[in-house]
């Protein structure tokens, strides 16, 4: 290691320490031992250009370990990425910075994804492989290799007991993912202390097993050897590579270097001077660092700009060879014009019979891939139930990249958080599906698709007690209000052919926000009324007769039929009363005042709502005054038709219950 090299790690090691410690907050341990491999990596064998952190070819690097931000934050800084200022370092964690605690995705410039629950950084990696592999296997000529470039991923001990990791690593050697490169930090330290008390295998034996190519660094601190390992794994193109690099978490603080106290707490002011003392940094000051160090990054900077610029002309010359491709091109990367598809009569049309939604929901998919050549997802191994394979796609392997069903196998947690590394790479539009009630395994993921305000689609089907037979383990009762409750999370659950239609359009042209459609495994009949007003997320589906209804029916998805035969009976009675149709309380709720009112107009205060699921969420529509027809337990295994009945989804019901707020 040169002395400007050991300068240029060292200054990540500074900067990071500095800023947790004006902070007060924050983990030192991993910049501290991880920055060697960090610096060698993004200086000698990454491609990427700080003047263009966007540039479509760049290799991409995430930050399992979002804990240690301070190493991603003091890298973008050194490297001029955003002009991310010694400011924003001396800010680290304070309220409206640029460096918050946990690296954000479309916060801070150069950051690939949000990260910080561990392991899921990991299976967003593999995304990444994954749609580098097929926009490959798409887009690349002999001699004109525009979609080639690497995945990069760094987490700790704590990233690999995740089971997510387990999962997804398994499907990243299955698939041949050969671009996927994963560092392991390796240091036997987690927060409680040494990993021995939890954590003894040999995880170099688990990713053989895997089918990945493994590789390990005996010191953490060896440039060359890390080089070395890199180009090694880059040599591979058969397997992904594990690099284990073995480190001192807390490296060159003599007091707390190899101890659990170095991961999630500063180092203390004098341990902070001690550090530097020990690895003779030549600066005193805080976030002091040598102009030389900034010359050095700088110069580095500037090679990085001339890989962007030998792919700008290669690209040049590929799109004037090869027109089809870069019309195409165009249409995976700045998006296919799909005005003319939801325009058109055939797109809303009625269906004929009853159908279940989650059929409905297929052949729509099969109808927009038509239009939308770049669509690529799959399911968690139900994609026969769940009706998510696109007919003459293909299927993505390791031997047919170019595929676009995806088969993620058992593995709802890998395939939700890969779905999400899809959707960050740019050029695709990702979908997973599953269970309705194995949305419970999506969960932290989904959150984290809503928190980086990405358009990934989830397809959840067999939605209710209408799973029937299989019984209370597999009838989600719950999951709804989940999801409902998530921030910029638009959760659909249409009734018809149509409003399935509406739900698939909305997730399709979103572009900053997932969407979920939840499906029927049941037949559904198409509704009269329904119509693509379903895009507001509610509206009047049966109008009463009267000036002013007397009463105000609400449901959503297999519901909103019996609310309508409902209104029927209620009318020999002469009770006239409006049924609204609900297949999103997450779109309705952005509509205006004004549309709100006239749909469920304050006026009428007899209000009832029926849901065969949890009433949580629903009193906020229908008031102290009205009720709701819901689950109240976990269902129970029988036909559907007799479980309907049991738990109270009778048209009798319904009619029953309107009139006892009469």
């Amino acid at each position: 290691m040169t002395n400007i090299e050991e300068m240029s790690v060292n200054a990540i090691r500074v900067l990071s320490a500095d800023a947790i410690q004006k902070a007060n907050s924050g983990h030192p341990g991993l910049p501290l031992g991880a920055a060697p491999m960090a610096y060698e990596l993004w200086a000698n064998h990454m491609n990427h250009n700080p003047a263009d952190p966007d540039w479509e070819n760049r290799d991409r690097f995430i930050l399992s370990g979002g804990h240690g931000s301070m190493l991603l934050y003091s890298l973008l800084h050194l490297f001029g990425y955003g002009s991310l200022s010694i400011e924003d370092i001396k800010n680290f964690r304070q309220f409206g910075s640029l460096t918050p605690g946990h690296p954000e995705y479309g916060h801070t410039v150069g950051i690939e994804a949000t990260t910080g629950p561990l392991g899921q950084g990991m299976a967003m990696a593999v995304g990444m492989a994954m749609a580098e592999k097929h926009l490959a296997a798409v887009f690349n000529r002999e001699g004109y290799p525009v979609v080639d470039h690497y995945t990069y991923v760094l987490g700790g001990d704590g990233c690999m007991m995740e089971g997510i990791s387990s999962e997804c690593f398994s499907l990243a050697g299955t698939l041949g993912l050969s671009k996927l490169i994963v560092f392991y930090d390796s240091n036997n330290i987690s927060i409680e202390g040494s990993t021995d008390i939890a954590f003894t295998e040999d995880v170099t034996k688990r990713f053989e097993a895997f089918g990945f190519q493994c590789l390990e660094v005996s010191d953490g601190n060896d440039l060359e050897a890390i080089g070395r390992a890199i180009e090694e794994a880059k040599a591979d193109t058969a397997r992904p590579s594990m690099i284990k690099v073995n480190t001192l978490i807390g490296f060159g603080c003599p007091a707390k270097q190899g101890k659990a106290s170095a991961h999630g707490e500063p180092l203390g002011v004098d341990n902070v001077a001690a550090l530097k003392e020990n690895i003779g940094w030549p600066c005193k000051g805080d976030f002091e660092v040598p102009q030389e160090v900034y010359d050095n990054y700088k110069s580095i900077a500037a090679r990085k700009a001339e890989a962007e610029a030998a792919w700008n002309d290669m690209f040049a010359q590929y799109c004037e060879k090869f027109p089809e491709l870069a019309e195409l091109w165009d249409k995976y990367y700045n998006g296919a014009d799909l005005s003319e598809l939801f325009n058109s009569d055939e797109y809303w049309a009625k269906a004929e019979k009853p159908e279940a939604t989650r059929s409905t929901g297929g052949a729509i998919l099969n109808v927009i891939k038509e239009s939308m050549p770049n669509l690529f997802g799959g399911s968690a191994d139900l994609a026969p139930s769940n009706k998510t394979n696109m007919k003459d796609a293909g299927d993505f392997s390791k031997e047919t990249p170019a595929g676009a069903n995806l088969h993620f196998g058992v593995r709802e947690q890998a395939m939700t958080a890969i779905g999400n590394g899809i959707a960050l790479h740019g050029g695709l539009k990702a979908y997973v599906a599953t269970f309705f009630v194995f949305s419970d395994y999506t969960k932290p993921m989904a959150r984290l698709s809503a928190l980086m305000k990405l358009p990934l689609t989830y397809i959840f089907t067999h939605d209710s007690i209408g799973v029937g037979e299989d019984g209370p383990t597999h009838e989600p009762i719950e999951q709804l209000a989940a999801f409902r409750s998530m921030p910029n999370f638009a959760v659909y659950r249409p009734c018809d052919r149509t409003e399935t239609a509406a739900a698939w359009m909305h997730a399709v042209t979103s572009t900053d926000h997932p969407t979920a459609l939840v499906l029927t495994r049941q037949n559904l009949p198409q509704m009269e009324g329904s119509s693509k007003e379903a895009l507001k997320g509610a509206y009047v589906i049966a109008k009463e007769t009267k000036a002013e209804p007397d009463a105000i029916i609400i449901a959503s998805g297999s519901e909103v039929s019996l609310a309508a035969d409902a209104k029927k009976e209620l009318a020999k009675e002469g009770i006239d009363v409006r049924v609204v149709s609900m297949p999103c309380m997450d779109i309705f709720e952005q509509q205006s005042e004004e549309y709100k009112e006239s749909i469920l107009p304050k006026s009428c205060r007899k209000r009832v709502a029926v849901e065969a699921l949890s009433d949580f969420g629903w009193y906020r529509y229908v008031g102290l005054d009205g009720r709701v027809i819901s689950m109240k337990g976990f269902g129970a295994s029988g036909p559907a038709a007799t479980l309907f009945e049991h738990f109270g989804f009778t048209v009798d019901n319904v009619v029953k219950t309107v009139k006892s707020i009469m």
